[in-house]
């Protein structure tokens, strides 16, 4: 079997506190080769590098402002941010493997309120100039935004180095909007695995194996067979499976191509594990 990756974890939070070990051991046998572990405000930058510094090689930082986390002080927070990314990039080279890999999780999410709309704009638009910036690619989040949101990306598409646009749900005409951005993938995760979900039709129409990366979003989004349970990386097996029967394809094949998309993103090759 192949190993895969998992992009997209929130391992650093509460909910792996006590099994953290056991969860990574469970994602190796399960044939998870790498972890992505996203930042989502300023107390997760710590905590995220807490993670990676316990699995150098296996588990890979992030750094970013979660809309949802987005409040008046963004300007504040993403100056700290800004300085831990500095640091991270002008750290020695034995520290490699615990340097930013990406920016995000970032993005707009309109989902809930929009109180913090005019916040929200500008700490993604700050945070894609990072990414041009620094070259590295985007971890975006975006819930009833869409528009918003590729407005904002637009001036900079020719510069962007790429990114995820992660936890896709949509139909196949918002999958046609995101792709536009030739150097971004699709993000997709255990929603893919539900019987109401149109994603197993929609995505063969409409996206290329070869714009898809695998995720959990661990803890949330559990697919099937394991929802309304934590999710956990290990699950992204299930996600794999999903996309081979839906694209007509063997499993190896999923993680062939999805690895090498990660890869071509993020630098990032799986462990042996299996």
């Amino acid at each position: 079997m192949i190993p895969f990756i998992d992009t997209h974890a929130h391992l650093d939070g509460e909910e792996f506190k006590e099994d953290l070990p056991q969860t990574i051991q469970r994602a190796k046998e399960a044939g998870v080769g790498a972890i992505l572990v996203p930042g989502i405000d300023e107390s997760s930058i710590a905590s995220v590098m807490a993670v990676c510094r316990q699995y150098p090689g296996y588990c890979y930082p992030m750094i970013g402002l979660q809309p949802e986390e987005v409040r008046d002080d963004w300007e504040r927070v993403l100056g700290v941010m800004q300085q831990e990314l500095e640091s991270s990039r002008n750290s020695l080279a034995a520290d490699a493997p615990l340097r930013y890999i990406a920016v995000g999780e970032c993005g707009l999410d309109f989902y809930w309120s929009r109180e913090f709309e005019q916040q929200q704009l500008k700490a993604f638009e700050r945070q894609v100039e990072w990414s041009v910036q620094y070259q590295l690619p985007l971890m975006i989040h975006c819930r009833k935004a869409q528009n918003e949101l590729l407005h904002i990306m637009k001036p900079y598409e020719k510069v962007l180095p790429g990114g995820v646009f992660h936890c896709f749900t949509g139909n196949q005409k918002e999958a046609e909007a995101y792709l536009r951005f030739d150097r971004f993938c699709l993000g997709v995760g255990g929603v893919s695995t539900f019987k109401s979900s149109h994603l197993r039709e929609d995505l063969p129409a409409a996206v290329p194996l070869n714009r898809i990366v695998l995720e959990t979003d661990s803890p949330y989004m559990a697919p099937v067979p394991h929802r309304g349970k934590r999710n956990e990386s290990a699950y992204v097996a299930d996600v794999r499976l999903t996309l081979a029967q839906a694209y007509g394809v063997s499993a190896d094949e999923v993680a062939q191509v999805t690895n090498q998309n990660v890869e071509k993103l993020f630098g990032v090759r799986p462990l042996a594990v299996c």
